[in-house]
């Protein structure tokens, strides 16, 4: 069966079809926050098939086949790529209403030109066809990104990473600019069981010794500078619970000593030591010129026992639900106040935290660049069409969406770009939606302009592009 996949899917206007096949189908790719992994990149990889790139790692669908009774042998078990395609292919059809499904098939007509709806039927001819296709030069990870018009990549990076692939990447000249991003995490949350390997990690890193928290600090200065010297524009924080604890930095001090030598350690402690340790940082980001994105909100590893089976990042993270407005406020605030608070992007996963976020970055603007603070796109589980046109009208109703700094994939696949042409069909209807409503003038020109910006200029810009 043909798709349905039009040229004008998700286009229900006259407006939205002209602003889309006009301005916004042809502009580059910046997709400045993904988790692609840069040595892939670097090697110029082809995967040897469908199941491969689609459905390892892709966490995604394997909630959805979760979902739909599939045995976790054919998701993250021993059985074969095929039968594991075979197994994706038997849940699509049950997919309607999922952003999976719309992704399947943009990925399938985008990238080998298979017009054709999954299902067990048709999945034997489609693993067939597409895996003809990925054997083919023009399907390494090179030709893809070049396919896709992409410009910028901003991978995920912990500081005590190489970027030896970074590093050969700009070396060579590569032409889309592969940049890494600092990630923190494992160095702010003091109360995991992986906190001290994790220091260790950070003294070879720094040929250092870390054994009081002023070398802890000169050690993430020193990383910090790393990775700016090697192209970094942004950090990325995972907040699951937004935290704001005063603290002097003697007492940020002795809580480290106290983890170093293994005391148990108070909630007001960790919250103590979290909140210099990243306020210190967000004043490094700040003189750097980076932006400082957090991410909030996410309930992670729910089943302990597939934990323990699988490992983290495996599917089993949900949406969190704790208040975040106070101490995100005294957080900036403590930035602001000392005016170092860096360009910010504030994402949660809690699609009920919009208005705050969207009410908070108004209070931290600038005349620097317009749109310093974000409310940031729609996040993972918001990454449907009611989540981006919510988030979207959050932020138009409350703040400026025409500074709006567009979307990014937050993936592990380098089959995701048609993700950027979703949001950009979605964006592109809600406009032309306002136009045959009455809402705002049409005005092609301003209306092309907000396009180009939200899709492009706006995050050129605010990466320094």
């Amino acid at each position: 069966m043909k798709t349905f996949i039009t040229d004008d899917f998700l286009l229900f206007n006259e407006t939205a079809k002209i602003l889309f096949h006009g301005t916004a189908k042809g502009l580059p790719i910046i997709d400045y926050h993904n988790h692609l992994n840069q040595k892939e990149i670097l090697e110029d990889k082809n995967f040897t098939s469908l199941s491969d790139i689609w459905l390892g790692g892709d966490h995604y669908k394997w909630r959805a086949m979760r979902a739909n009774g599939i045995d976790e042998a054919y998701i993250t078990g021993d059985k074969s790529g095929y039968e594991k395609f075979l197994a994706w292919s038997k849940t699509v059809p049950n997919t309607f209403g999922n952003p999976l499904y719309h992704w399947t098939h943009l990925e399938l007509l985008h990238y080998f030109d298979i017009d054709e709806v999954l299902d067990e039927k048709s999945a034997p001819a489609i693993w067939k066809e597409a895996n003809k296709k990925l054997a083919t030069k023009e399907m390494s990870i090179r030709s893809l990104l070049k396919k896709d018009k992409v410009e910028f990549v901003g991978t995920t990076d912990d500081p005590t990473d190489d970027l030896a692939s970074h590093k050969a990447l700009h070396k060579e000249g590569f032409e889309i600019t592969v940049s890494p991003s600092f990630r923190p995490d494992k160095g702010l949350n003091i109360e995991k069981d992986e906190f001290l390997s994790w220091v260790g990690k950070l003294e070879q890193a720094t040929n250092s010794t870390i054994e009081t928290y002023d070398a802890l600090l000169d050690a993430f200065i020193s990383r910090v500078d790393y990775f700016d010297e090697h192209g970094c524009r942004s950090s990325d924080h995972g907040i699951d619970v937004m935290f704001y604890e005063q603290a002097t930095k003697e007492e940020a001090a002795s809580v480290f000593q106290k983890r170093l030598q293994g005391e148990k350690l108070t909630a007001k402690e960790i919250e103590q030591y979290k909140t210099y340790t990243l306020l210190t940082l967000g004043e490094l980001y700040a003189d750097k010129g980076w932006v400082m994105q957090l991410h909030l909100s996410a309930l992670r590893n729910n089943n302990t026992r597939m934990l323990n089976l699988l490992g983290p990042d495996t599917g089993f993270d949900s949406i969190g639900d704790l208040l975040i407005a106070n101490k995100l406020s005294n957080f900036l605030n403590a930035l602001e106040s000392k005016d170092k608070l860096p360009k910010t992007v504030l994402y949660s996963l809690n699609a009920n935290d919009n208005a705050v976020l969207a009410s908070m970055a108004g209070n931290y603007q600038s005349s620097e660049i317009a749109g310093k603070v974000q409310f940031g796109t729609a996040w993972w589980f918001n990454d449907v069409i009611d989540g981006m046109e919510d988030q979207m009208k959050t932020l138009a109703n409350i703040g400026l969406i025409s500074n709006f700094i567009g979307m990014l994939t937050d993936s592990r696949s380098f089959l995701s770009f048609p993700r950027h042409e979703y949001f950009r069909r979605i964006l592109c209807n809600l406009l032309g939606t306002w136009v045959e409503e009455g809402k705002v003038p049409k005005d092609m020109a301003l209306l092309e302009k907000y396009v180009t910006n939200i899709c492009y200029d706006n995050a050129k810009r605010y990466f320094r592009l």
